[in-house]
């Protein structure tokens, strides 16, 4: 280590300093033994980590520090969960052991440090993409232990986000991908919505940089507006709830940067026209002897009495609380001038659920109570977990389908009540109620109706599954089932039926052949795989066994001479050309990834460097980031694509940094549509000004006119987003046009 690793005095006052600012507003530490406890662990770790730095600079126990004052005051957990957040990275780093934790601290905190410490070693699969899967996996494995490791792991994700600054830019990108995919979904589904949210945030910050900006901007420069806004429009309230005797703290707040722009996004709406970017939240202290979902409804009555109502708008979570837990209720009215406000009305039990989610949930939970959702939640991912698929990047998929938090309940004939994902089908319902009823399943009857098993099913719908003793399952039932539990009972039934399939049909082979005095070898398999199209032995027993194999010509192929040309074209066919993906393959093998890679004009190789997604269709000017595929060329993609945000977090080792150089040769396509009310000569003069004024190549056109209003879209090429923003303002001040905007996905 260099002089410069050396702490100066300077460091350690920043040290203790950021100490004091943990133990000074200790959160749930007053057991005996609390203090003592934290204050050894930070001794430990101080010593373990003294004149480490991290890539920001600072000494590395800040870090640890910072960890557990999120887990301890922003989540809620106590001196156990503050001490492993404390040594969280000291048996990774250090040479303090496990054993050293279970001598020291005892067998439960060393038990949930080894589920904190990241998994090493490879995975083995010749995919080595599906590490950062994997270890997700094994991660989760300690939610069947200590869910308190899960809460840590996310307190570590968020300040690693709080300072992700100073990563390199393609690291940024993977656990920026990652955050948004996986840790913001599960902070969610724990009930952590303040996490949650800045989690979103943080992650889009990184993603796309320029429109975080433009929104942060946008808010900032609005907020004096805000402010006065929600004071005029919280006096009446105040007013009334005062009069009423009651307790309570009223707040107001803009929403996060990222839901404004998900409603921009889903809504299709500038920033301007985001309808509700306004919250109010009223916090209560109940008054004894009324239940809370009464005194709720009794300050949703006197908000009424002000404001008018958007009946659409109203969310009851206090009659049914969400699936984590959460407790409010939620309605939007019309306030002072023109705005759309959202009001939360909440007890303060409510609001501590809602800001620290399942560490509340101990905090309330009486003797005896009903088992929540979100244990019900757990208890899933455990079987999921118990019965992991193959495949790590197809777990995580399943995983993140059931992070799903918007839920439907659906009851069986005897009015018992099964929670499911939004989309959900009949035979989902099946499978939840028992494998066998699902694998057995041929129809159901919705509300007393008979309905096919992919009926999709809605809340409160009252669901008896018929069963038949001849039913199996259809590899097209996959196709249409939501929940982890019916897609994995179906493939295992299928995995099963063609295992006994493949064996079936090599019997059958390997008699016909005896009967033929043939051994089955390399050459008599390649001579059988020619003659019926097939490229491997899966393929030809289980067409043999299925019968669309006929074997009554074997004795004619299997003494047939093949010229030595057709096997070798037989083998280029099945594995390609060597040369062709060696040579593909190999320019992005040299790619240095410390800086950023550069799209370049129409060079020869070009070509085969990269290629532009078809999924996102970015063009030079776009904000983009590059997925370095194993078959070769790099794909690029928008930061904010799904599919590259799925990238990003089960390869994102894959993950690079690119930047466009200048395109003056190469045309990109690009699509923009077009809204407005029809006269005489508009779609004259939009063409006239694509073509004649921009010189701009238009290669389709589609337009629609109904009841007076004009709807259309327009493919074009053009060399950089300047001249498509150039072309969307010059169409936009043509008389009668309201909308026009890029149309991101066209390859639909």
């Amino acid at each position: 280590m260099g002089n410069k690793d050396i702490f100066d005095e300077e460091d350690i006052k920043l040290i203790q300093s950021e100490y004091d600012k943990l133990v000074s507003n200790l959160y749930r530490c007053n057991k005996p033994g609390d203090r003592e406890q934290i204050d050894k662990a930070f001794k430990i770790a101080n010593e373990a980590h003294w004149n480490m730095r991290r890539k920001s600079g600072e000494p590395y126990i800040i870090h640890p520090i910072a960890v557990a004052k999120i887990v301890n005051q922003e989540i809620g957990l106590g001196a156990k969960s503050i001490t492993a957040a404390l040594l969280h990275d000291v048996v990774e780093d250090t040479d303090y052991t496990l054993e050293d934790v279970d001598r020291d601290f005892g067998p439960k905190i060393a038990s949930m440090i080894d589920g904190l410490t990241k998994i090493s070693g490879t995975y083995n699969k010749e995919n080595s993409s599906s590490l950062q899967a994997e270890n997700f996996r094994k991660m989760l494995l300690t939610l069947s232990d200590d869910l308190r490791v899960i809460l840590i792991k996310i307190a570590d994700r968020l300040h690693n986000m709080r300072t992700l600054d100073s990563m390199p830019e393609h690291k940024k990108m993977k656990v920026a991908g990652e955050t948004i995919f996986l840790y913001a979904p599960l902070a969610y589904r724990l009930g952590l919505y303040a996490i949650k949210s800045e989690l979103e945030d943080l992650s889009f910050k990184f993603r796309q940089p320029q429109i975080y900006e433009e929104i942060a901007a946008k808010l900032k420069h609005s907020e004096k507006k805000y402010l006065s806004l929600i004071n005029k429009f919280s006096l009446p309230i105040i007013d009334k709830l005062t009069t009423s005797g009651l307790k309570f703290d009223i707040s107001g707040r803009p929403k996060s940067i990222f839901s404004i722009w998900k409603k921009m996004q889903s809504k299709n709406v500038p920033f301007e026209e985001v309808y509700d970017v306004l919250a109010v939240r009223i916090v209560f202290e109940p008054a004894p002897g009324i239940p809370e979902k009464t005194q709720c409804w009794n300050i949703y009555s006197m908000i009424t009495d002000s404001y008018l109502p958007k009946p659409d708008r109203l969310r009851d979570w206090v009659s049914r609380p969400k699936p984590n837990g959460y407790e409010a209720l939620h309605l939007t009215v019309m306030g002072p001038v023109g705005k759309w406000v959202e009001v939360q009305i909440r007890s303060k039990r409510m609001d501590e659920i809602a800001e620290r989610g399942y560490a509340a949930h101990w905090k309330y939970k009486g003797e005896g109570e009903q088992e929540s959702e979100l244990d019900k939640w757990i208890k899933k991912i455990r079987q999921m977990l118990e019965n992991p698929l193959e495949d790590p990047i197809e777990f995580l998929d399943e995983f993140k389908m059931n992070l799903f938090s918007s839920e439907i309940m659906v009851f069986t004939p005897k009015g018992t009540l099964v929670s499911l994902p939004k989309g959900a089908s009949a035979l989902d319902f099946a499978y939840e109620i028992h494998t066998e009823i699902g694998n057995k399943a041929i129809g159901a009857k919705i509300n007393y109706k008979l309905n096919p098993l992919n009926a999709v099913l809605m809340s409160g719908d009252q669901v008896e599954i018929i069963t038949s003793d001849i039913a199996k399952p259809e590899k097209e039932w996959l196709a249409f089932v939501r929940t982890s539990k019916a897609k994995e009972a179906i493939k295992d039934a299928l995995k099963t039926e063609t295992t006994n399939r493949i064996q079936k049909g090599m019997e059958i082979l390997d008699g016909k052949l005896k009967e033929l005095n043939v051994t089955p070898n390399a050459d008599v398999l390649k001579k059988l795989f020619l003659a019926y199209d097939v490229f491997n032995k899966d393929e030809l027993y289980s067409g043999i066994e299925l019968g669309t194999i006929n074997l009554d010509n074997l004795k004619k192929i299997v003494k047939k001479n093949v010229p030595k040309n057709i096997i070798k074209y037989w083998e280029l066919k099945l594995i390609g050309s060597k040369k062709e993906p060696k040579d593909t393959h190999e320019a992005p093998e040299r790619i240095d990834t410390s800086v950023p890679f550069l799209l370049r004009e129409n060079v020869e190789s070009a070509e085969q460097l990269y290629e532009i997604a078809t999924c996102c269709n970015p063009i030079p000017g776009d904000e983009v980031i590059g997925y370095h595929s194993p078959e070769g060329p790099i794909v690029i993609h928008k930061p904010k694509c799904p599919v590259a945000i799925r990238i990003m977090s089960n390869e994102g080792n894959r993950i690079i940094a690119v930047k466009w150089a200048i395109h003056k040769l190469v045309s990109f396509l690009a699509r923009i549509s077009m809204t407005g009310i029809d006269r005489l000569g508009l779609v004259n003069e939009i063409t006239n000004i694509i073509s004649s004024e921009l010189k701009v190549n238009m290669t389709n056109i589609n337009i629609s006119v109904k009841d007076g209003i004009f709807h259309g879209t327009i493919d074009i090429y053009v060399h950089h987003t300047k001249d498509l923003n150039n072309l969307i303002l010059k169409i936009s001040n043509i008389k009668g046009i309201e909308n026009v905007k890029r149309v991101e996905d066209f390859s639909k």
